[in-house]
């Protein structure tokens, strides 16, 4: 009996809204090389046989080449979906825009070219685009000219899938402004929490209330992208497709249908001109220096007051055999956004706060680099701190271990411990401290002993980080490693504190 052997597709950015979602709908159709900033556990993305999940950040090129070394050596792929982007709505020039929208999109195209790729396939967005005039509309022939700094990275990105397009077949995908039925859209889910609650600002639009963006429920941008994932050779090079609606929603659409759903009345808004709104954010966000919070409006997006980022999709309709359905059209799916709302508040502001979190490079996969790096240098450290410490207390039953032994403990400990920096879940530093503890107990060990190598460890760690771990605070390090260590200590605690019978027989 044959096997059939799936087509290996590569999805960066997979542990974002999309790619999440992407990976649930296709995952028993490829053999999946996902490579995100998060853990799928973390994200609530499918754990399934056909999914390798690689956990780095696209812009650190040494641990990428290494994933991409392994699939040239694997036979390359068929496809792959670039996903993987830095977006953020405080209106600032951070500096993962460069990083991840530009420099990590570099490195994923120039490894790409020994892949033997049908086609790349690079997620944009409407958003790359500058607004029309009154009464037009963008469509595939639209150029990536907005002024926002996402829209200018990503007409950076765009330059370069087309330039690339000389060694491997591309195409670009601008999807509008994407939701789920948890909403899981900042704007939109700050709307909602505003126009439905009640704050001073509750019935408040800005302008005419006609700002208006085009809105495509995820499950529909994962159905186009799934027809040109059958469809390969479909786009021609470098063919730009639009996935989203016709026109555009505004404002005033959306809080008319939220506060008739929510109050079963139609809400009347109160206009506020353009000028008072500029006013009133630069207020609000002077203020913030003193509350400590930030509120999400921001200045630079009362130049987008009435504006209307209206789009003429009809050109990709045609060339992919898609459409966005009507069922799951904005205004149409509030009912089910708010149904969910009231039904789970706790899962719904969950989602939606992991949505607005900003999603700088993590801190914890900068420190697993760095650990990895300086792991040979940390474990020799670490022998010799208990063997033969120069100051300090002195264990003579780690000196009775052997060497090589030392060398193979020593890396294990530090191994675990960078696993959970690296997937932020300390049960796995403590797991494996437990099963130390109870191999350490049968030893004869005392828990002080196992205690102060855990302790030296931490102290090595950030010894050896802390000239290296630029941009990184000395507290972040300090917070990731010694919060790990923590938690390692008490597992170990807590073995020794129980009596002998409790323990497991084959310790």
């Amino acid at each position: 009996m044959s096997v059939r052997v799936l087509p290996r597709l590569v999805v960066t950015g997979a542990s974002g809204f999309v790619g999440r979602n992407l990976l649930e709908a296709i995952r028993d159709r490829f053999s999946i090389v996902a490579i995100g900033r998060r853990s799928p556990s973390r994200v609530g993305a499918p754990i399934h046989p056909n999914i390798t999940w690689h956990q780095l950040d696209i812009a650190d090129m040494r641990p990428l080449a290494a994933v991409f070394a392994q699939l040239r050596a694997g036979g390359g792929a068929d496809l792959l979906v670039h996903l993987a982007a830095h977006y953020d709505f405080t209106g600032e020039d951070h500096p993962d825009y460069q990083r991840t929208n530009v420099d990590g999109l570099r490195h994923v195209l120039e490894l790409s070219r020994n892949l033997g790729l049908k086609r790349f396939i690079f997620a944009s967005s409407v958003a790359a685009c500058r607004f029309p005039r009154p009464g037009s509309a963008i469509d595939e022939s639209a150029p990536a000219d907005g002024e926002h700094i996402y829209a200018r990275t990503k007409r950076l990105g765009e330059a370069m899938v087309v330039q690339y397009g000389e060694s491997f077949p591309t195409c670009i995908v601008r999807l509008a402004a994407l939701f789920s039925d948890w909403c899981e859209y900042p704007p939109l889910y700050m709307f909602l929490r505003t126009w439905l609650g009640r704050a001073w600002n509750s019935r408040m639009l800005g302008g005419h209330g006609e700002s208006a963006v085009p809105y495509l429920h995820v499950h529909d941008a994962v159905a186009a992208v799934e027809k040109l994932l059958a469809e390969p050779d479909l786009a021609a090079p470098g063919e730009v497709f639009v996935v989203s609606p016709d026109g555009a929603t505004s404002h005033r659409e959306l809080y008319e249908m939220a506060t008739r759903l929510e109050f079963g009345r139609l809400g009347v808004p109160i206009l506020v001109p353009k000028n008072l709104c500029w006013v009133g954010t630069r207020l609000r966000t002077s203020l913030a220096r003193f509350t400590g919070e930030q509120p999400f409006e921001r200045p630079w997006m009362a130049r987008y007051i009435d504006k209307r980022l209206t789009v003429d999709a009809s050109r990709t309709r045609g060339r992919l055999s898609w459409h966005p359905r009507p069922r799951l059209e904005i205004l149409r799916r509030l009912a089910f956004l708010l149904e969910n709302h009231k039904s789970h508040p706790v899962e719904w502001d969950r989602l939606n706060l992991q949505a607005m979190r900003f999603e700088a490079v993590q801190t914890n996969l900068r420190i697993y680099d760095l650990l990895e790096r300086h792991q040979d240098e940390i474990c020799h450290a670490l022998a010799e701190q208990l063997v033969s410490p120069r100051r300090g207390p002195r264990f003579p039953r780690y000196e009775a271990i052997p060497g090589h032994e030392h060398e193979w403990y020593s890396r294990l400990l530090l191994h675990s411990l960078m696993n959970t920096v690296r997937m932020r879940e300390s049960a796995l530093f403590m797991s494996h401290c437990r099963d130390l503890a109870e191999r350490r107990m049968a030893q004869g060990f005392e828990a002080e002993e196992v205690v102060h190598a855990l302790t030296t460890l931490n102290a090595i760690c950030l010894q050896v980080l802390a000239p290296l771990s630029t941009p990184l605070r000395p507290e972040d390090v300090d917070a990731q490693i010694s919060a790990a260590v923590q938690f390692g200590i008490d597992a170990v605690e807590d073995v020794f504190e129980r009596t002998p019978h409790e323990l497991p027989a084959d310790r």
